[in-house]
């Protein structure tokens, strides 16, 4: 099980990765969006903003997400890491249950390019 600090670094790694990021996936990451990650296997969320290409204002809180955002996420802390290294295929995670994504149709229509 991969540590707290360990997300933290992957989200901030992927945050690095789309604001580097270019074509479709760059517009695609050009939002202004809400946006949590409820890491299930710790009991954590990190909420913040998906702005201007990166993720914005990052914050750790225990349990699961206490506001709605615009764009959630939920995975094991495992997974999040795999994710962000490249080890773990979104899609195949996603068929398979291992990754929850819920936002609005319009938003996961321009995030498929992420995916």
């Amino acid at each position: 099980m991969a540590t707290s600090e360990e997300c933290r670094t992957a989200l901030t790694r992927l945050s690095e990765n789309l604001a580097r990021s270019q074509g479709d996936v760059r517009s695609a990451a050009a939002v202004d969006r809400s946006l949590t990650c409820w890491v299930t296997d710790l009991d954590v969320t990190f909420s913040g903003h998906l702005r201007d290409g990166r993720i914005q204002d990052v914050v750790e809180t225990p349990g699961p997400p206490a506001e709605k955002a615009q764009i959630r996420l939920a995975m094991a802390s495992d997974d999040l890491v795999a994710l962000v290294a490249g080890q773990l295929h979104f899609a195949s995670a996603w068929a398979h249950g291992r990754v929850r994504l819920e936002a609005g149709l319009r938003d996961l229509l321009r995030l498929r390019s992420l995916i």
